[in-house]
């Protein structure tokens, strides 16, 4: 698992907006209206597949050079960077919806109570875990 990755992504521009696809990785793609946008969305795109192939366990591949890459009317090959730390970060720290099932009775005291019920199942969590905080990875 590396912290910084950078793959060449193809700007494919058409008159409805440019597509953005990255050769190395099939399934990452996106689109924007203009370079800023396609630019933007690509770094998330980029960060969030691979994040997903980190969580997976799949392997990365090593990205295509420039050079190798075949030139194209109306695409542009535009290297992305992607600084990972931080996006791990905010995706262990995303919310996450849970199911849980209590009784009636016991909801019901619990709405009289003005029960917090995402509050509590955490501080639970975290007492009977023994755990205060995320351990962080670095």
């Amino acid at each position: 698992m590396k912290d910084r990755y950078i793959y060449p992504a193809i700007f494919d521009y058409a008159d409805d907006g440019i597509s953005v696809e990255f050769p190395d990785l099939p399934g990452a793609l996106t689109s924007g209206d203009s370079d800023e946008e396609a630019l933007h969305m690509a770094k998330d795109c980029l960060a969030l597949h691979l994040y997903g192939m980190e969580q997976d366990g799949d392997s990365i591949p090593d990205p295509t050079p420039i050079s190798e890459l075949p030139q194209m009317p109306k695409k542009v090959v535009v290297l992305i960077d992607v600084w990972m730390p931080p996006f791990r970060d905010n995706m262990a720290e995303r919310a996450v919806k849970k199911t849980l099932t209590i009784p009636k009775w016991l909801d019901d005291i619990a709405a009289e109570n003005k029960v917090n019920y995402s509050h509590i199942l955490q501080d639970a969590l975290k007492d009977y875990l023994g755990v205060s905080e995320r351990k962080k990875l670095r």
